[in-house]
Order: structure tokens, then C-alpha cells, then sequence
């Protein structure tokens, strides 16, 4: 570990207090030019480092994520392990690379910023930096593709409390993996999977959820600005790394659960339209049907126009409501 990672990891656990620069080389064991060099690093990377004659450095009211903030608020039984990186390409694309290569299950890519995020159905997802949290988890459960949902609605729901404990209001779920609140979408989830041809089961899973925590400057591009939300309307300090806690730990904990249903009371009570008329929609194909609830294993059931009912699997099925 290097002395800038030692650095962030020390002003983490003392966020507020000023240390001096004697002590925290003695603390690290290193020489006070390298304490001065880690913290102009840190302070080029957005951290705001308070330097005071007499009084040594302070970390302040940033809202930079790192893996040392994010391990603050994760769970001791959590597991993960973190890999943080301030911008990348797309943290699933970051995560199946090192799932090929043998990674282990709780292995997370975090990032501030993604360059070629991706929604469902080929859809891209825009991720700007220092205003949204972008991170991948990967599993490997032993579970058939079918029922592969049950990660992403446990992932919803995670994501949901989390927002919830963080802002104060209430978030609600749109079937199958978006997140809202005040009727806009705050988070998207993607899980993707690769498959083992002998046993016809998951190889692994990776589950990559993206969210906003702050609208970004200027608001959100023409296209998406009449749906898009975010969970913050203004900067809290270390918002982003405790919401990454919150959602890694939350999840993990579910996703340990699954087969006990744990999650799924939290996001039936949080399904958006219930008792309401929505459009099924499959490509051109535009379906009426009023939305009923989901059963055990996260299948949409909704009642048709003659009165008969469906179980709806998610595949390349998405759903609007009618107005």
C-alpha cells in the first residue's frame, strides 16, 4: 500500500481533525516530505485538505469516493473487496474482465465517472463524474438464468433503503430495476451473466448499479430531463461513499439471503403503479394491462383486458404507465 493510500485510509478515521505532519510520518513510517507529497496528490484529486501552520492537515467536508471511505460504512460481514477508480470506461466491462481472470465473489468496482456506461436492452447510461456513484458486484451463485432477476430486484431494493437512509424520503421501484424518487429515476441496475455449458448454470454474475446522488451542473442532458432524479439536492459531506456502504452491504446481506425471500416484501411495498394501467412493451408491440404485483420469484402479474392473468419474466419486456 502506498503512502497516499495509508494517508487517505488515516484522514478517513479522523475526518474533521487536523494531524500533524510529524505525527502522521511517524504513524505511516515514512519521512514528512512523503506525508507533503500524498497530500498535494490528494488535494489534486478533489480531496479538500486543510494545511495550518502549527496545526498539520485536516480532511473536510469532501465528497470524494475511496475505497478507505467506503469501508467506513460497510458491514464487518460484508466481504467485499474494493477497487476504486475516479473514472473508467464501465464498471461491469472493469468487473468481467477480473471475473474471467478468477476473481472472488464480493469483488467491486467502484467508480465516479464511467465514459460507456450501459443500461438495459443496449440503452447507454449517463454517468458524469462527481455526481453520481457507479459500481459493479460479482457473484457467483449457483442459480439457474431464471432466476437471475431475483439479484436484480434484491439490488433494487438495497439501493432503495440505502437512498432512503441517506436523503430522508421515500424511494419506490419501477419493475424491474429502476429506482425512483418523487416519480424520478434516481438509479438503474444491469446484471449480466456468463454462463457454464456443463452445468447449464451461472458461471458468475455481475451486477452493476448505477445511480445518481446529485443532479449534475447544468441538469441532465435534454433527452432523459424529464425523468431523471437524483437522491441529494445539495452536497452532503461523504454522501457518496456512505451510499456505497449502504448498498454494498445491503445487497450482499440479500443476496446471502435469497433463497429466504428476505428482499422481496421490501420491494413489493415499494412497486410503483400497483393497481394501475400500464403498457407492456416489447419492441414495437404495445400491450394494455393493469399491473397487479410480483410473485416469489419477481415475475410481473398483471390482469389483461378479458380479465385473464399473466406472469410477465423480464427479458426484453418494459413497462409505462398508461396515461
Amino acid at each position: 500500500m502506498t503512502v497516499k493510500d495509508e494517508l487517505i485510509r488515516l484522514f478517513e478515521r479522523n475526518r474533521g481533525t487536523f494531524l500533524s505532519g510529524a505525527d502522521i510520518a511517524d504513524k505511516l513510517g515514512c519521512t514528512r516530505g512523503a506525508v507533503w507529497k500524498a497530500v498535494k496528490s490528494l488535494q489534486t484529486e478533489g480531496y479538500n485538505i486543510s494545511a495550518v501552520t502549527n496545526r498539520g492537515y485536516c480532511l473536510d467536508g469532501a465528497d470524494v469516493l475511496s475505497a478507505a471511505g467506503i469501508e467506513k460504512y460497510l458491514t464487518p460481514e460484508c466481504g467485499a473487496k474494493l477497487t476504486v477508480y475516479k473514472e473508467t470506461d464501465s464498471t461491469n466491462t472493469r468487473l468481467r474482465e477480473l471475473a474471467a481472470n478468477g476473481a472472488a465473489e464480493g469483488t467491486t468496482v467502484v467508480a465516479g465517472m464511467q465514459t460507456n456506461g450501459r443500461g438495459r436492452l443496449g440503452r447507454s447510461f449517463f454517468s458524469p463524474s462527481d455526481t453520481g456513484l457507479y459500481l459493479s458486484i460479482l457473484l457467483r451463485p449457483e442459480m439457474t438464468a431464471a432466476d437471475a432477476v431475483r439479484i436484480t430486484t434484491a439490488a433494487a431494493v438495497a439501493v432503495a433503503e440505502a437512498a432512503e437512509e441517506v436523503s430522508g424520503r421515500q424511494a419506490d421501484i419501477k419493475w424491474v430495476n429502476d429506482v425512483y424518487m418523487d416519480s424520478r429515476k434516481i438509479c438503474g441496475i444491469l446484471t449480466e451473466a456468463s454462463f457454464s455449458l456443463e452445468s447449464g448454470g451461472l458461471d458468475y454474475a455481475v451486477c452493476g448499479i448505477g445511480i445518481n446522488v446529485y443532479e449534475p451542473e447544468g441538469g441532465f442532458p435534454e433527452e432523459i430531463r424529464d425523468i431523471a432524479g437524483a437522491v441529494l439536492t445539495a452536497r452532503v459531506e461523504d454522501a457518496r461513499n456512505r451510499m456505497a456502504g449502504l448498498v454494498i452491504s445491503k445487497f450482499l446481506r440479500y443476496y446471502r439471503e435469497l433463497s429466504e425471500d428476505t428482499f422481496l416484501e421490501g420491494y413489493r411495498s415499494r412497486l410503483i403503479w400497483r393497481g394501475e394501467e400500464i403498457n407492456l412493451i416489447r419492441g414495437s408491440e404495445i400491450t394494455p394491462a393493469k399491473l397487479i404485483d410480483v410473485d416469489e420469484r419477481c415475475r410481473l402479474l398483471v390482469e389483461r383486458h378479458d380479465g385473464t392473468r399473466d406472469c410477465i419474466s423480464s427479458g426484453e419486456i418494459s413497462i409505462r404507465r398508461r396515461e
